[in-house]
């Protein structure tokens, strides 16, 4: 996969980008990182990028001139044309086309990002990733640029480069081999629909407080039943809307029931 970034501080992104898993996943070959600054496409001597917003108010808005130009020559050089910012390479809206790939727009009025969303990403071949700043973009950008936009939480931040770190970190983890078992990406929290139960490590007792008998007793059937029980308990009581949309066996539903039973008692 290959994610753009287009952003008025790309300095803020190596010391992420280049640390961890993301590191791994790039030396792998399964993820590369293209760092645009906005400011490069903008015209005139002092590349202004921002200017006060029609009709007044505070703040001030990204202007659609060096956003629209950023992206077409990104994708012209991956397509190999020229003349790229005659014409929007993606689409126009009068046009129907659909877009070769996604260009999401981080704002706080977009969709908001979960694990589902992340693993859609993770199926294209290519992101296009617009962080906004400023009171926020020219409106024509969302209107013929941009194909989603994404938001990581009921909260304003200062731009959308923390909310572009949270994407690409979320979408690597998911890309085949990067976390190392096959698997691994499957049991975090909000992949089963469940939030993850407790895990331990040694040592087996620390200051009185033991690891459960059970994940040291080696019997896997008995772990794996474990570790769903604590999940579902979790669930339970930290997300329960979460419990109305997973997939439960019967189960899984019988031991809900016990935990409403015991819930009843104490009350």
């Amino acid at each position: 996969m290959h994610i753009d970034i287009l952003t008025l501080f790309p300095e803020m992104f190596p010391g992420y980008l280049n640390e961890s898993i993301l590191k791994r996943a790039q030396e792998m070959g399964q993820l590369s990182i293209g760092l645009h600054n906005i400011r490069d496409y903008a015209e005139g001597k002092h590349r202004v990028t921002d200017e006060p917003p029609y009709g007044g108010g505070g703040g001030m808005v990204l202007k659609p001139e060096p956003v629209f130009a950023a992206v077409e020559e990104i994708v012209a050089r991956e397509q190999g044309s020229k003349g790229a910012r005659e014409k929007h390479p993606f689409t126009l809206a009068t046009e129907g086309r659909p877009p070769l790939h996604p260009i999401i727009l981080l704002s706080p009025q977009g969709r908001p990002f979960t694990q589902q969303v992340a693993q859609e990403l993770a199926q294209a071949e290519r992101l296009v990733l617009l962080c906004g700043r400023y009171e926020g973009v020219d409106e024509r950008v969302r209107q013929y640029l941009v194909t989603n936009e994404i938001s990581i939480g009921d909260y304003v931040l200062t731009g959308g480069e923390l909310a572009a770190m949270v994407v690409v970190d979320a979408v690597t983890r998911l890309l085949p081999g990067v976390l190392g078992a096959e698997d691994a990406a499957n049991e975090d929290s909000y992949a089963t629909g469940l939030l993850e139960g407790p895990h331990y490590t040694k040592p087996a007792e620390f200051r009185g407080w033991a690891v459960p008998e059970v994940l040291r007793s080696g019997h896997a059937a008995n772990i794996a039943r474990w570790r769903r029980e604590q999940a579902l308990r979790r669930t339970w009581q930290r997300r329960p809307d979460l419990l109305l949309t997973a997939v439960l066996t019967e189960a899984d539903k019988q031991f809900l029931a016990q935990l409403a039973e015991e819930e009843v008692r104490r009350s």
